[in-house]
């Protein structure tokens, strides 16, 4: 049986983190397609989704099995939930990545304005969210909890970088007034970045709670060496 367990978890392991391949590309391929309009690029992204959502329900369907085959418990049940919450967040993310890629179809092939990108910081915000998506995949393969942890306040990165772009972007449609709606659409990219790194934080969250059996959900996030201790204290009394 045991044996049996083992070789299930290690395919549930490998499936979440194939999945996980599979988002980073297209969150890397829509971001790299931004600046140019590239609707080719933008158009592969929209297609490979249906394989993003057939990998997350093959993943929620096998993990479903395991815990009615296997009934785990401790370590290996910690695993089983962490994987189930982040192959929803996967999921999430892929589902950003198609948004964004919606909005460079709907540029037809019109490239954004060089120096409103650089104003408004994007390559910035969207080269962070794909290192974070990588570094949180490391974190699980390493099972590293600093690694894990570091993700927290890239995240405020992001989330800085979007609150920001809003002025940019206010003061470039009174400059622009005929671009206005353009740049209300625009904006949907960066909330839509945004909500990819706090997904990502998410996964960083799983993470910590398979290795330490820790939960920092609602937790202060820039605090979160301080939220451990105390959830470790509060175990112990």
């Amino acid at each position: 049986m045991v044996k049996f367990v083992e070789e299930e978890l290690k395919n549930i392991r490998k499936e979440v983190l194939d999945m996980w391949d599979l988002v980073y590309d297209q969150m890397k391929n829509v971001c790299q397609a931004l600046p140019t309009a590239d609707k080719d690029k933008a158009w592969e992204v929209l297609v490979r989704e249906k394989k993003v959502n057939a990998c997350e329900l093959k993943l929620d369907c096998d993990i479903e099995d395991f815990l009615v085959l296997y009934n785990p418990v401790a370590v290996d049940m910690r695993f089983i939930v962490a994987m189930l919450k982040i192959n929803s967040d996967l999921e999430r993310i892929g589902d950003f990545a198609e948004n964004i890629a919606r909005f460079i179809i709907r540029l037809d092939g019109q490239p954004i304005d060089a120096a409103l990108i650089e104003a408004a910081r994007l390559k910035e915000m969207a080269d962070a969210v794909i290192d974070m998506l990588l570094t949180a995949k490391l974190a699980l393969e390493k099972e590293d909890i600093t690694m894990a942890n570091s993700l927290f306040d890239k995240d405020n990165e992001v989330d800085e970088i979007n609150a920001a772009a809003t002025s940019v972007l206010a003061k470039y449609i009174t400059e622009h007034p005929d671009n206005a709606a353009f740049c209300l659409d625009f904006k949907g990219v960066f909330l839509r970045l945004e909500r990819a790194g706090d997904h990502i934080t998410n996964l960083a969250e799983e993470i910590v709670f398979y290795i330490d059996a820790v939960v920092l959900k609602h937790s202060d996030k820039n605090n979160t060496e301080q939220a451990m201790l105390r959830k470790l204290h509060e175990g112990q009394e």
